[in-house]
Parts: C-alpha cells; sequence; structure tokens
C-alpha cells in the first residue's frame, strides 16, 4: 500500500515541443509500487495547452480546478471542475486551458514498459 499528499509530490514543467504552461505531478506510478497504472495531476497555465498528438493508450481524466477543453481535429469538448473524460487509444487529442486561472485534472494511463 502507499498513501500519500499531493502537497508532498514536487511538480515538474513539461517543455516538450508543442506544449505552453504545462506542469505534471506523478501522484503513483512505477516508482511507487504501481504495476498497472500512473496517475498525474497536470496544471495547465492560462492560455498554456499539451501538444496536439495521439498514441495507443487511452486517458482517464478527471477534473478538479478551472476550465477547459480537449481538442479533437477542429472540434474543442470543454470540461470543467468535477467533469470526466476517456480519451480513447489512437484518438488525436490536445489539452487547453479556456478559463482565467489554472485549469487542473488528474490523468491515469497505463503504465508502458520502454
Amino acid at each position: 500500500m502507499h498513501i500519500n499528499k499531493e502537497a508532498s509530490v514536487a511538480n515538474a514543467e513539461i517543455t516538450e515541443k508543442g506544449i505552453s504552461g504545462v506542469t505534471m505531478k506523478v501522484l503513483l506510478g512505477k516508482d511507487q509500487g504501481a504495476p498497472n497504472f500512473v496517475m498525474r495531476v497536470f496544471e495547465i497555465a492560462e492560455n498554456g495547452h499539451t501538444a496536439y498528438h495521439t498514441h495507443p493508450w487511452e486517458h482517464e481524466v478527471y477534473v478538479i480546478e478551472g476550465t477547459g477543453a480537449i481538442r479533437q481535429g477542429e472540434t474543442e469538448y470543454p470540461l470543467e471542475k468535477g467533469g470526466f473524460a476517456l480519451v480513447e487509444p489512437n484518438e488525436e487529442h490536445q489539452f487547453l486551458n479556456k478559463g482565467n486561472g489554472v485549469f487542473r485534472f488528474v490523468c491515469v494511463v497505463p503504465i508502458i514498459e520502454s
């Protein structure tokens, strides 16, 4: 069993191409003994976004603060506090902050062995 608080986990800025104003905390993953999934908290600053991308695994997302959207092609699907979404494998997607203040969400993905 692994029990902790988010405040004790370091926040890392993501600086990859196509990303703006995004930080991430890994709450649970392989390093914490999770055998199958990684639970992360993302924060996207005002006007920030993740890259527009795709991959062969799903995302399960739960919004804990702010207003944002998931973009797929030319369509944006709004998300706000208390909202949740499933991004299916191989779906092109991008997370965007659409409000004032930070857009925070929990994102769970499978552990991918490299």
